[in-house]
């Protein structure tokens, strides 16, 4: 089949790989689209520490079933379903147990630990992968698998009170879902964002305040999230936020974050927190929410057969909102 790999060294390579075959429990999906995730530029320019090599990267994938394994029990060939970033998990643990398996030590990848979609088909166990409604758009729903589930997740953590203002860091694909969600929620949001397609698409989207990435906001943040893998904002991010307010760290890398003083940025009570992954529970809590609430992202496509131009414009910063892989050119 036609794919996309790389090993971790900054290039992705147009190649041909053996077909899988579903294994006991899992679904073989034909992959219709496939969200650009920055977790994937991450993986292909060598950010993170290599697993499988090579790899075929994407985790936010839509697609078809089109044969299960031995032991799937709720899946038939032709639903619709979703593949995460998730891939497996151990269940075994004090983690798993306690409903936090984003934590399990042995936890598995889409797209890091094996292959993801960046290709003609994928696999994933049954358990971990989505069911879709039958009137599911793809290229809408993709962007939702990791870029929304981690924004929700995100938006989860800051505790931000109802009516709150929320700063965002960075407005790539998975902040402007968030900005999305907390609007619905009553939220007012700032963006601080590098790249002037991003400002555009903060202030087309509603945002009471729109900055460069050191912008500071006239009204401190109740909450506050740091999408952008830069360190250097974190101080930041805690300056503009009001005592007892939480700022929350949503990326997989970041870049070192600079010598912090207590008074200025911790002291009053601020929390500072992260997010590592997602549980399935996060996933099926914000599909249904998004559904409900009509949340769809701004979407840029790119046929197949330029996955690395969508993966360049990424880097480069010059795409705004979110990029999508799709077989409808």
């Amino acid at each position: 089949m036609s794919a996309w790999t790389t090993r971790g060294d900054g290039r992705l390579d147009a190649a041909r790989v053996p077909t899988p075959e579903p294994g006991a429990g899992e679904l073989l999906v034909e992959v219709l689209a496939c969200g650009v995730c920055r977790t994937d530029l991450h993986v292909i320019d060598g950010e993170l520490e290599r697993h499988a090599s090579p790899v075929v990267p994407g985790h936010q994938v839509v697609g078809r079933v089109t044969a299960v394994g031995p032991g799937v029990a709720r899946t038939r060939v032709g639903d619709l379903v979703g593949i995460a970033w998730l891939r497996s998990t151990c269940g075994a643990c004090p983690w798993c147990r306690s409903g936090r398996e984003n934590l399990c030590p042995d936890a598995r990848f889409t797209g890091w630990d094996a292959d993801g979609g960046y290709a003609d088909v994928a696999v994933v166990a049954e358990a971990f992968a989505y069911p879709l409604p039958a009137d599911t758009d793809p290229v809408a729903v993709a962007p939702l698998l990791c870029a929304g589930i981690i924004g929700y997740r995100a938006l989860s953590r800051a505790n931000l009170p109802a009516g709150g203002r929320l700063g965002l860091y960075g407005f790539g694909s998975s902040a402007h879902l968030t900005a999305l969600l907390a609007m619905a929620q009553g939220a007012s949001v700032s963006a601080m964002t590098r790249g002037e397609g991003n400002r555009a698409l903060a202030r087309q989207l509603g945002a009471d305040f729109v900055g460069d990435e050191h912008g500071v906001p006239p009204v401190e943040h109740d909450a506050a999230i740091v999408f952008a893998p830069a360190g250097e904002l974190v101080p930041l991010a805690l300056a503009s936020t009001v005592q007892g307010g939480t700022v929350v760290l949503a990326g997989i890398h970041m870049s070192d974050i600079p010598a912090m003083t207590y008074d200025a940025h911790l002291f009053r009570e601020r929390d500072l927190r992260t997010v590592t992954a997602n549980t399935r529970a996060d996933g099926d809590a914000f599909l249904r929410l998004a559904r409900a609430l009509s949340i769809s992202p701004e979407v840029t496509r790119y046929p197949f057969e330029r996955a690395d131009e969508a993966v360049d414009a990424l880097r480069s910063g010059a795409a705004s909102g979110s990029l999508v892989l799709t077989r409808e050119g």
